[in-house]
């Protein structure tokens, strides 16, 4: 068994590269996908489990509006590259969420190049660890002939792995276990789902307060983690072999060695009970920006094939343990026109089997109209 030795803390002498490096752009590398293609749009939906057919199937795309497959907005997750351009060595990353702002959707066949300028360093407070630093990346994508295709903003929540352990504010979570039935009522919540598709959804024909049919995720599995990461990609750690020993050599900081001494990366939260509970968390989890997908697909749903999702954001408030099941839904907020068209606005969030609320958001989407383009 390999000595549990302490991890390193928060430090100001740490902090200040960080501060040195805010508002400066830099170049995207090693983007796991630099194209929207047929496959990797599809691969991605499929690894959040999302069957609309206008992320899978190429001829469907063809016939609506788009005149192609489309991507949802979290489709940009697979082109961030290597994740933050610069973290807190021995320091957990907690993925705290996201938000989007998109100008057009993303096409089958649109190449995407972008920068991303490291816009916010945040001291916080908080109950899991005590001393914490909200960190802030701000993802710029283009054509490579320069036309914008939106911004990502992205939010880790930096936080001390030996603080977080002695707290034990999540160690009331006792793991999920289910009778048959149970899952037998879960997987007849799949059957419910309902995907608009090519029936427009109008913006006369929406009101405010109206419901979000909704979706249902889980129980989650380590399987449904792999799914993710197929579609997702490497990011931030999961390098295979030579690559992985070359990224090692770079930053030996970012591995943390196993029972079995070999050095491994901190990634492995998501699959690896015993190493999650250093952490401070009762057991493996899912992946911050999978919940935030799952989340996308009840508007994607909703709105069907003619919505645009013009802005979309969400906060990961509460862990999501390996055995959870999680619904995800919405309502309408609000009801306008403005220069981008008709729009609405949304309330979005997602509940635990423990009637715990994980994720929060919002969007704001742009509707048909019977009277006017969108």
């Amino acid at each position: 068994m390999v000595e549990q030795k302490q991890f390193p803390r928060i430090t100001e002498e740490a902090l200040e590269p960080l501060r040195q490096r805010l508002g400066i752009p830099l170049g995207i590398t090693d983007a796991f996908n630099r194209n929207a293609t047929s496959d990797t749009i599809r691969h991605f939906a499929h690894g959040i489990g999302d069957t609309n057919p206008l992320f899978t199937d190429e001829g469907y795309g063809k016939g609506t509006r788009w005149g192609a497959m489309v991507a949802p907005p979290a489709f940009l997750f697979t082109c961030f590259g290597r994740g933050a351009p610069m973290g807190l060595p021995g320091v957990h990353g907690m993925w705290a969420g996201a938000s989007f702002e998109m100008k057009e959707p993303l096409r089958e066949g649109t190449a995407i190049r972008g920068t991303v300028t490291p816009s916010g360093l945040t001291p916080k407070e908080t109950r899991f660890a005590g001393r914490a630093i909200l960190q802030e990346q701000t993802y710029d994508y283009t054509t490579p002939d320069g036309l914008s295709l939106g911004k990502v903003k992205e939010w880790n929540l930096r936080t001390e792995r030996d603080a977080g352990r002695s707290k034990g504010k999540y160690n009331y979570l006792e793991p999920a276990s289910y009778t048959p039935q149970e899952i037998e009522d879960i997987f007849a919540d799949y059957d419910k789902e309902v995907v608009s598709g090519a029936a427009p959804r109008y913006w006369e024909d929406v009101s405010v307060g109206d419901e979000l049919p909704f979706v249902v995720k889980g129980p989650l599995r380590v399987t449904d983690n792999v799914a993710w990461k197929v579609g997702w990609g490497f990011r931030p750690f999961a390098y295979a072999h030579k690559i992985a020993v070359d990224f090692y050599n770079k930053a030996p900081n970012a591995f943390i060695v196993n029972e079995q001494g070999i050095p491994d990366v901190p990634e492995r939260v998501h699959w690896d009970p015993d190493f999650a509970r250093r952490v401070g968390v009762p057991g493996a989890y899912d992946y911050g920006p999978q919940r935030v997908a799952w989340l996308g697909q009840v508007i994607t749903n909703w709105m069907g094939d003619d919505g645009f999702i013009r802005e979309y954001w969400a906060e990961v408030r509460r862990f999501n343990l390996n055995g959870d099941t999680h619904w995800l839904k919405g309502r309408v907020t609000e009801k306008r026109r403005d220069d981008g068209g008709p729009v609405v606005e949304l309330e979005l969030w997602g509940d635990d089997q423990r009637g715990e609320t994980t994720i929060r958001g919002g969007a704001v989407v742009v509707l048909p109209s019977r009277t006017s383009p969108s």
